[in-house]
């Protein structure tokens, strides 16, 4: 399985490499980020890197791609999650955007505002595009993609559910959780087949497969390129799918101290502890 990580070196610079079970081979002499890894297209001729060993647990890890020009996120995008919502499946993809410095990596604090009481977790699957992309055709799609990530949507739902707008929920620092890897899309093969789970303090909030998707991930490369060209290391997040916090009876947001961990087959696990902020 061909992994590649971001993380942070003791002085707070961003590095990057080839993770193999707990080393990390740091492969930022042959590009400066992922992102310029997967702009060159070096990420299948590093796949047996084994340059300038970096144990993993002496580093923390940053988000897959920490400074990606655009994140297009897909709402009620799961069957699933339409039902508990309980209303009909949007005629087109529900389109939302993250900034980057939202982001935090696997084992990083997800900061829940303070002064919030419905921070919510959502569990996804990232994609990392490949080269650019631009009026992309569904039978094409696949082609663009460099591979696939878990993503953890944390949402701060009185500020999403204030105006019809969900941007002001969606953003906040600290609550994007993209980790703990990049697995390359040639060793994820049928991505309809991946599972996740969403697990709060071990609890199973939501368990679904991408086959469950309503816009596949072909449909949503079409969409998306449409309306804005998309460049090597951005990303789109596919979605969530039932289970989230706000509509569990009575809702199960979570605080302060719980850990949350959001696992997809042959991606991993990205693990997050909920800390309140000011």
């Amino acid at each position: 399985m061909t992994k590649f990580v971001s993380y942070y070196r003791a002085d707070h610079t961003i590095a990057w490499g080839r993770l193999d079970a707990e080393t990390i081979y740091d492969a930022t002499p042959a590009a400066p980020s992922l992102a310029a890894a997967i702009t060159a297209g070096s990420l299948e001729s590093l796949a047996h890197y084994t340059e300038r060993p970096v144990a993993l647990g002496e580093v923390a890890l940053a988000p897959v791609i920490p400074d990606p020009g655009k994140i297009i996120c897909i709402g009620v995008n799961y069957r699933s999650h339409q039902d508990e919502i309980g209303k009909p499946a949007p005629q087109a993809p529900v389109v939302f955007a993250r900034y980057a410095d939202s982001q935090l990596g696997h084992g990083a604090d997800a900061r829940k505002p303070a002064g919030s009481a419905q921070f919510d977790y959502e569990g996804e699957v990232a994609l990392v595009i490949s080269k650019p992309a631009h009026r992309v055709a569904k039978a094409e799609a696949y082609d663009h993609v460099a591979g696939y990530a878990v993503y953890n949507d944390f949402s701060v739902r009185d500020w999403q559910r204030a105006a019809s707008q969900w941007l002001p929920g969606k953003t906040w620092p600290g609550t994007g959780g993209f980790g703990p890897c990049l697995v390359t899309a040639d060793e994820v093969g049928d991505v309809t087949e991946l599972e996740l789970t969403t697990r709060v303090n071990g609890e199973v909030r939501q368990r679904a497969k991408l086959a469950d998707l309503i816009n596949d991930i072909p449909s949503i490369i079409e969409y998306v390129t449409t309306f804005t060209p998309l460049a090597p290391g951005d990303v789109i997040v596919t979605g969530t799918p039932g289970g989230v916090g706000l509509f569990m009876d009575p809702p199960g947001f979570v605080v302060d101290g719980d850990v949350v961990e959001v696992e997809v087959t042959k991606l991993g696990t990205l693990r997050n502890t909920v800390r309140d902020v000011a």
